[in-house]
């Protein structure tokens, strides 16, 4: 049930519509936000076309609400993500074989460490999902994407080592 406020995600900063409803169970969020973010893999899982844009949506999605840096589960989704984003990014794989590369990046992943999210985020779900479903959707992504990893900037040297040691 929306209401005619608005309210800022605890975890993208990104403004929502002030509702009731699910949020993830380790990554912070607010309902209004964990709902857009939904709606774009609605608009991916129906339209084949979007399929290749999957990965990129949920690992930008997943290192924008970083949960507890407490919570194991939370520190190593944000690390796994954050390395499947950059390779997603940086180097010319299809998904298929990012997502076969993080799966064994996965076999390591007790080794992560928190990694402090940035103080703000240059764009958010609340950005590109007005665009779900649409011609722009795939760019629109892509653009949170490269922007999210850019603003994680901080933690790149740290990322691109950790890869490196776990696929060798």
């Amino acid at each position: 049930m929306a209401s005619n406020r608005q309210t800022t995600c605890p975890g993208c900063g990104g403004r929502f519509d002030n509702i009731t409803g699910p949020t993830h169970a380790y990554m912070i969020s607010s309902s209004g936000c964990y709902a857009a973010f939904n709606r774009l893999l609605a608009a991916e899982y129906s339209d084949p076309a979007l399929r290749t844009t999957h990965r990129l949506t949920v690992d930008t999605y997943a290192v924008q609400h970083a949960g507890d840096p407490n919570s194991r589960r939370a520190v190593q989704s944000v690390g796994l993500h954050l390395a499947r984003l950059k390779l997603q990014l940086t180097h010319d794989l299809p998904p298929k074989e990012t997502n076969d590369v993080m799966l064994g990046m996965s076999e390591h992943k007790a080794t992560l460490i928190p990694l402090a999210p940035p103080t703000r985020f240059t764009l958010t779900v609340a950005d590109v999902a007005p665009r779900a479903g649409t011609k722009q959707h795939s760019a629109k992504v892509r653009d949170w994407a490269q922007a999210t990893w850019d603003d994680y900037a901080a933690h790149h040297d740290y990322i691109s080592d950790w890869i490196a040691k776990t696929i060798g």
